[in-house]
């Protein structure tokens, strides 16, 4: 099992090699300089294929399972192409965001403008970064019927998640805590902006344009799937804040950092609806504070609050909804020969690998 997914993510990784051979070319094409071929290439090996991958990998599995059957070359290729470009706009996302948080380390590895010699040329490389998307869609994609569907899907999709991060950034600024800014309302607002659009919505909408799904005036797939997409990517967000606090670090693979960061979490947006005015208090005296002891005062007050509780809870209301929502799609959709359908397992292998998960 192990070895069919090392398996798949090298099949993967290997269509990054030549998509980033491409963009390179083009920069040689032009008469670009060596040195800034060669910073441009540092840049796309440090930054894009480093992660876990899945919102890329996500695009293949969604066409193999709407097409119903193993891809042939070019559609693989075609399929891994557009989980690609979402991984160059997540590295677009993570370079440019860990200089507004002023982030130390990403992936295990110092973040790019903290590499010797970027700094702020890391802020162009954010942008270099997001055009290899339009580069890449412009050459493979210019002469199929559905260019124009994709062009729209990654510039509304950035804006959007843009949008997330400017009321993140408004609300819960590192270095100045007030708390009354916070309230679930918000929290969800951020969560649908900031994740659900490029980490979920972003990767099917994809894979269903690739495959010829077509809009319809009623019951449209794309609402569909949207419908569906956003309270996942919300479920899957809250369940990220509560294992930052929860999960010892060993399970999670990272040192949570959502307390002392002043990060507007479910955590204590879900205490703040309940503290009464002494436990208040306390996290107006300690949240967003670089202090082992503040930080353990909060984990002490969401354990008397039942913070793990209410997430049980939670998290069990969202997966019967969830489950709900994908069980409109209809069971066996009526296609004509050779029409791709929506499918409901497209949505399952999503919330199979996020629910009850552990990191």
């Amino acid at each position: 099992m192990a070895d069919a997914k090392a398996q798949k993510r090298q099949k993967f990784e290997n269509v990054f090699a030549v998509l980033r051979d491409e963009l390179l070319a083009y920069l040689r094409q032009e008469g670009m300089p060596q040195d800034a071929v060669d910073w441009y290439r540092r840049n796309l090996e440090y930054n894009v294929p480093g992660g876990k991958l899945n919102r890329g990998l996500s695009v293949v599995d969604s066409v193999e399972i709407l097409q119903g059957r193993a891809l042939g070359e070019d559609e693989y290729f075609k399929a891994a192409l557009l989980g690609w470009c979402i991984e160059l706009l997540q590295a677009f996302f993570l370079v440019s965001d860990d200089m507004m948080d002023q982030s130390v380390t990403r992936r295990g590895q110092p973040c790019w403008y903290r590499v010797e010699g970027v700094s702020h040329i890391a802020i162009n490389d954010s942008f270099m970064l997001e055009g290899a998307i339009y580069f890449l869609l412009k050459k493979h994609f210019r002469t199929e019927p559905y260019y124009v569907h994709l062009l729209e899907l990654f510039h509304d999709t950035t804006f959007q998640t843009e949008l997330g991060q400017l009321i993140d950034l408004i609300t819960a600024p590192e270095d100045h805590v007030d708390l009354s800014k916070f309230s679930l309302e918000k929290h969800q607002k951020i969560v649908i902006y900031k994740t659900a659009y490029y980490s979920f919505y972003l990767p099917v909408a994809l894979s269903m344009y690739m495959t010829g799904i077509p809009h319809t005036a009623q019951n449209d797939p794309y609402a569909l799937a949207q419908s569906i997409l956003i309270p996942l990517g919300e479920y899957f967000q809250v369940q990220d804040d509560f294992l930052d606090f929860a999960q010892p670090p060993e399970l999670l693979g990272k040192i949570g950092t959502d307390i002392v960061d002043n990060k507007c979490s479910w955590c204590v947006n879900t205490a703040l609806a309940i503290a009464s005015p002494a436990q208040r208090k306390v996290l107006d005296d300690n949240y967003g504070r670089k202090d082992p002891a503040a930080e353990a005062r909060v984990k002490a007050l969401y354990e008397e609050l039942g913070i793990r509780a209410r997430f049980a809870a939670y998290e069990e209301a969202a997966y019967k909804r969830i489950v709900a929502l994908i069980e409109t799609i209809p069971e066996k959709p009526q296609a004509k020969a050779g029409e791709v359908v929506l499918r409901r397992e497209v949505f399952k292998v999503f919330l199979d690998k996020i629910y009850k998960r552990q990191k």
